[in-house]
């Protein structure tokens, strides 16, 4: 076990929520179109992504005999896979609005099937460590404060913030397998997550843009909408610009997801769930006890 570990909770699978994602608006967030398209335009990629990560922590998954890590990784992989199920659900609903869906669907795993063919595992293990930092982080930073998720639809604040639990719960898991046997160089992990989050940046403004095309936006009109809704993300004072300090903790050498505090209302949601057996109620009641 990593010396670093100072907050860690153990991964419970959750299976068979109910979101009643049916019934959102089409611009769930508040109406407003860019920002409701930059959550779906992250949706469009989890179900793959979540899909890549499991086969990258299969690739070690024969050389683990510490129990532990055994059952974390099991955890892991499975609420990776529920995480996958609920996104395909989300991205269902804009193949109802007509979006190009699989358009983008493809592309993304055109690209992580030619990691997992063309790159060696140990820089596929640190993309998915990579990839679990960056989507903790923002967990913690859309549920740190109740004004940034204020107007979104509580069915998907709901969706989002189970999503956003479990990324905490099993935050360090791929890291740890990078850490114990990846046998990653600190050069390769500080790439990958640089790598990470350029990619992540530019593709899912590309596929915000081509939702909001389908949405018959002109091209005069998305531009606004991005220049106006850019700031909420990355202004001076924007969402992911808080971020910024914990971000930069990866690349410290000695750094360790469990270095990070879990939100400090994680418990505000498990108790939640288990009074109510309610992610919509458990979704709300953590939103509500933020900052």
């Amino acid at each position: 076990m990593n010396a670093h570990i100072q907050y860690q909770v153990d991964p419970v699978v959750r299976r068979h929520l109910n979101f009643k994602l049916q019934e959102i608006p089409r611009f769930w967030f508040g109406g407003d179109p860019f920002r409701t398209r930059v959550f779906d335009a992250l949706s469009l990629t989890f179900p793959d992504g979540e899909r890549y990560f499991i086969q990258c922590v299969r690739l070690y998954r024969d050389q683990i005999t510490d129990p532990l890590l055994q059952q974390r990784v099991t955890d892991f992989i499975q609420q990776e896979a529920q995480h996958g199920i609920a996104h395909d659900k989300m991205n269902q609903i804009l193949i109802e609005q007509g979006m190009p869906v699989k358009k983008f669907i493809g592309q993304v795993n055109q690209r992580f099937g030619h990691a997992l063919k063309r790159y060696p595992k140990q820089y596929n293990i640190a993309i998915t460590a990579a990839c679990e930092h960056l989507t903790a982080l923002m967990a913690e930073t859309f549920f740190n404060q109740q004004e940034t998720l204020a107007e979104a639809h509580p069915f998907v604040r709901a969706l989002l913030a189970w999503h956003s639990i479990e990324e905490m719960e099993h935050r360090d898991v791929a890291y740890d397998v990078m850490a114990q046997f990846g046998q990653t160089p600190n050069a390769v992990r500080y790439a990958a997550l640089a790598l990470v989050s350029l990619l992540m940046f530019y593709f899912t403004l590309q596929r915000t843009d081509g939702l909001l095309q389908q949405d018959g936006f002109s091209r005069l009109e998305r531009l606004q909408l991005m220049y106006k809704g850019l700031s909420w993300f990355i202004g001076q004072t924007g969402i992911l610009t808080k971020m910024k300090h914990a971000y930069l903790d990866w690349y410290k050498p000695n750094f360790h997801p469990s270095q990070h505090a879990i939100i400090r209302q994680y418990q505000t949601w498990v108790d939640t769930l288990a009074e109510t057996h309610d992610p919509i109620q458990a979704g709300d009641a953590f939103w509500k006890a933020a900052l």
